[in-house]
């Protein structure tokens, strides 16, 4: 036996255990951020989040309608739900456009883009025809249809520009025309130049600078240089700038920005004045459905163009911030679908429709916070008015179908119904690639992925 130096035998010591880990503990917020943008990345997230955040928006809208609208009925001598009842109507008919919107095909709705353009300028034209046009607060740009329902053809010239123009820079796209600038423009610039003249004649400036957007928003998608941007950029402003120095109408609007006081100055800024006196009254909750102060002959059009003061009266901060989280969600969803495609077409159109709601949005809301000119457009999806809400809702069918069109989601659709009563067996299937806005997935997901 080997001794130590001391003679002494050597003191036997225990061998040490192995120092197992405990578990490592993980970032709540990155745990968070990862599953949410693992639930984002799923085939099916866009066509789930612009069904059902149109959806919502719409159903808000209508009990919004319902609520903003009583007085004002009351006032015409009509019954209180006058209003409500157009606007379900309007709605009614709307859903149907977009399940159809959705189930169409893409070459269909290219075939589409000419007779529904042709058809708005024809209807845009006959609006400044003497006894078919009908003007409304000092712009003629409505038809009367008999009896109460009219029809604004303007609204349909936005639908028309985005599938027209869609379809004109994606065949250019395919015989690689877009690189020279004249096939860029033309006859693109020149189209949307006579609808938005078209528009003008009738005085209706904030539906022009909606399909302005839209334009801006084609050559964006097209990939106009920047120096040819500016150039049509600074003309439509330069243009722009002229229309609203040559009607006080417009000035009076755009000396309004910041008023707090309805008789502020020369100018009276009464609808502006109590949109704001609408969202300050409404606090963190609301005053309670149907309780609104303002709607009371204070707030003019509280059910179209201000219909949003009085969704922050009645349903306070939490009630307009879900409102803007919904518009976010159904934009970003629309940016997701036009950059997840290889379909030029597909790609235009989205883009399209995804900028005609966004700014249309952006302008609405702007303008009853003070922070823009009052422009008289009313909040797509949610305000009253059934011209406005028909295009629209077959545009979010558009995006619908676009969405549906994707492979990976084409797959999960698939798989999601069983055919002849089989089971789903997605282990037979063979693996296809799809684009995402961050990578190329090499594999399809399983079912449990949608």
């Amino acid at each position: 036996m080997p001794t130590s130096r001391t003679g002494r035998p050597p003191v036997q010591r225990a061998a040490r255990r192995p120092v197992v880990p405990g578990p490592v503990r993980e970032n709540p917020l990155r745990t968070l951020h990862t599953r949410a943008r693992k639930a984002w990345d799923r085939p099916l997230t866009a066509y789930y989040v612009i069904l059902g955040g149109s959806l919502l928006i719409t159903g808000l809208g209508l009990v919004m309608v319902y609520s903003a609208s009583q007085i004002t009925a009351l006032q015409m001598s009509l019954p209180g739900s006058y209003f409500f009842r157009k606007q379900l109507l309007a709605a009614v008919i709307g859903s149907v456009l977009l399940l159809v919107a959705s189930r169409m095909p893409v070459r269909l709705h290219r075939a589409l883009a000419y007779p529904i353009l042709a058809g708005a300028v024809f209807l845009m034209a006959l609006v400044q025809v003497p006894g078919i046009g009908v003007a409304v607060n000092g712009n003629q740009n409505w038809i009367a249809l008999g009896g109460s329902f009219q029809i604004q053809p303007s609204e349909f010239g936005k639908l028309a520009l985005v599938l027209w123009g869609a379809d004109l820079l994606a065949r250019k796209q395919d015989k690689r025309l877009l690189a020279q600038w004249k096939h860029m423009l033309v006859p693109l610039v020149p189209a949307a130049f006579m609808l938005l003249g078209l528009i003008m004649l009738g005085g209706d400036m904030g539906t022009a600078i909606i399909l302005t957007a839209i334009l801006f928003g084609l050559l964006w998608l097209a990939g106009a240089p920047t120096r040819l941007f500016v150039g049509v950029l600074s003309i439509a402003a330069l243009i722009g700038a002229v229309l609203i120095r040559t009607s006080p109408n417009r000035m009076a609007r755009l000396a309004c920005l910041g008023a707090t006081e309805p008789q502020s100055g020369p100018v009276d800024c009464w609808q502006a004045v109590h949109g704001i006196y609408a969202l300050a009254s409404g606090g963190l909750f609301g005053s309670g459905l149907g309780a609104s102060v303002e709607k009371w002959g204070q707030l003019p059009e509280a059910h179209t163009d201000f219909i949003f003061a009085v969704t922050g009266e009645e349903l306070g901060l939490a009630g307009t911030l879900s409102v803007l989280a919904l518009f976010a969600a159904l934009g970003y969803a629309g940016i997701r679908v036009a950059g997840r495609t290889e379909d030029p077409f597909v790609r235009y159109a989205a883009g399209g429709v995804t900028t005609w709601i966004t700014a249309q949005a952006v302008i609405n809301i702007g303008a009853v916070l003070g922070l823009l000119p009052i422009a008289g457009v009313p909040l797509p999806l949610f305000s009253y008015g059934g011209s406005a809400l028909l295009p629209t809702m077959f545009a979010i069918g558009l995006l619908i179908a676009f969405a549906r069109e994707d492979p990976a989601a084409r797959m999960a659709l698939a798989m999601r119904q069983p055919r002849f009563g089989k089971k789903r067996n997605g282990g037979s299937q063979r693996p296809r690639r799809w684009n995402t806005m961050r990578r190329r997935a090499p594999v399809a997901r399983s079912s449990g992925e949608r």
